[in-house]
């Protein structure tokens, strides 16, 4: 499927957006000031060890401590007969490699690993084992066995490291696989200088940036052309290029139109939509999808589609568009964890199986892990997509600093009767002289003219006077009472 690959550059940040046939699949951001860290190696120091849960803090330089699981630990758990507690691996103050495989995501700090690998275009390094895999995308299973003994071959059978055959890697060439080892090879060795001499924590490793990882990581015979529209982010793409891979080179331009990139292909009008609760459907249903920190919900409705046919045909349609649009959504939005959709009940299970069926083909665009694990006993569709890092409304938005992310406010009459409430507690415990509602437009409008009775009658209750006044930068739960 052909696809075209645009990059917005500015001094603050780099924008990626992945289009096949005209419409956008894949969105990433990068800003200079919060670069993922996801592939970056560090020196750690081990801060705290904790037995209960089999794993340590580690820091490694950043603002939270990043965590380390016993399991991730090279060499400890790689089968029944190694199950070494962690405080007998690990102990305070230590100095160990480590290797960030998720980026910190809410409250929580990075995850870590000692299993050291190093993302090459059509390869992934494994410096510490000694195995070699291939991407499941990868062809049949005879396919696979090929690639597998070639790279046997090309690493040396008496070398004990390891690699990983990525999906770009099905139709090179042996000096392709060579130029790749090499060039692995000599990081690994530079890497290793480098931690050897250097502080801890500190940096030893850091990922590529954003525009020259995504010529690694996407671009493929079926890209048509990657568009850059800064001229120096366009030169330090084309010398990777022309270095790692030349077959492709002439596919990276740079956009020189006054009209902007993101704006003349659509891009920022589906960022925007990509902020919405609500997507709506061609065919007049809709989903709605709500992000929580544990999971994400997406409810699938029929809106304004009514159908041609039956009623349990009409739902099947729905139920079918929206699972296309649901697998674009996840890796538009970036959605990661525990994911239950609701889709519209259906009692024919065999239309129930051409949408996991549907959802399944769906997915295969997504490069990153999932696991569909089939419809619950309540009915809903129960799935799992791997999140290594922040999603895109986490990445460009912050909770409302009015109803603090739960996308609802206390009503005026609500805030009205707790200040009423609160007046009579105030006056009860320190005996004022009188007492001075600060609040906003709305919520003295409300005492004024709706509730004037009811402050007369607190008046007359805690015998004090009450006095109103408007602070025009108060939202609407926001109050203060103070005493005079």
């Amino acid at each position: 499927m052909n696809n075209e690959i645009l990059i917005n550059v500015t001094p603050q940040e780099t924008r990626v957006a992945i289009i096949q046939r005209g419409i956008v699949q894949e969105l990433h951001i990068e800003r200079e000031a919060q670069r993922g860290l996801v592939g970056n190696i560090y020196n750690g120091v081990v801060k705290r060890i904790l037995p209960g849960m089999q794993s340590a803090f580690v820091d490694i330089g950043i603002e939270k401590a990043a965590f380390l699981h016993a399991t991730d630990i090279f060499g400890r758990g790689q089968d029944d007969a190694n199950d070494t507690p962690i405080e007998k691996l690990l102990h305070d103050g230590q100095k160990i490699l480590v290797q960030v495989v998720k980026d910190p995501i809410g409250t929580k700090g990075a995850r870590l690993s000692t299993q050291v690998s190093i993302a090459g275009r059509l390869l992934v390094y494994l410096p510490l084992e000694n195995h070699i895999g291939i991407s499941q995308k990868i062809g049949n299973e005879e396919e696979r066995e090929q690639l597998k003994e070639r790279l046997t071959r090309l690493k040396g059978e008496h070398c004990q490291q390891g690699f990983i055959v990525r999906t770009l890697a099905e139709t090179a060439s042996d000096d392709e696989f060579q130029s790749d080892i090499d060039y692995l090879r000599r990081v690994w060795e530079d890497l290793k200088a480098r931690a050897k001499t250097s502080k801890a924590p500190s940096t030893v490793y850091q990922d590529l940036d954003l525009s020259v990882r995504i010529l690694r990581d996407f671009l493929a015979e079926e890209s048509e052309r990657v568009l850059v529209d800064s001229r120096e982010t366009f030169q330090k793409m084309e010398t990777f290029a022309n270095t790692f891979i030349p077959n492709f080179a002439n596919r990276v331009q740079v956009y020189t139109s006054e009209r902007p990139l993101f704006e003349r292909y659509g891009v920022e009008d589906e960022i925007e939509k990509a902020m919405s609760k609500r997507v709506n459907l061609k065919s007049g249903g809709y989903l709605i999808i709500d992000q929580t920190e544990a999971l994400t919900t997406v409810d699938v409705n029929t809106g304004g589609f009514v159908g041609d046919r039956n009623f349990e045909e009409t739902i099947f349609k729905n139920n079918l568009e929206a699972s296309q649009a649901i697998a674009r959504q996840l890796r538009l939005r970036n959605l990661g964890g525990i994911i239950l959709i609701d889709f519209i009940d259906m009692e024919n299970e065999d239309h129930q199986q051409s949408i996991l069926e549907e959802l399944e083909k769906s997915i295969t665009l997504d490069r990153t892990r999932i696991t569909i694990n089939g419809f619950t006993q309540l009915g809903l569709l129960e799935m799992t997509r791997k999140r290594t890092r922040e999603s895109l409304a986490h990445v460009l938005c912050e909770p409302c600093p009015t109803c603090l992310g739960r996308g609802e406010i206390k009503t005026i009459a609500t805030i009205g009767y707790q200040i009423l409430r609160e007046l009579v507690r105030e006056s009860r415990q320190y005996n004022p002289k009188s007492l001075r509602i600060i609040a906003s437009q709305k919520v003295v409008d409300f005492f004024h003219e709706e509730e004037s009775q009811s402050i007369a009658m607190a008046e007359e209750f805690i015998g004090k006077t009450i006095l109103l006044q408007i602070e025009p930068m108060y939202g609407q739960q926001e109050y203060d009472i103070v005493l005079g």
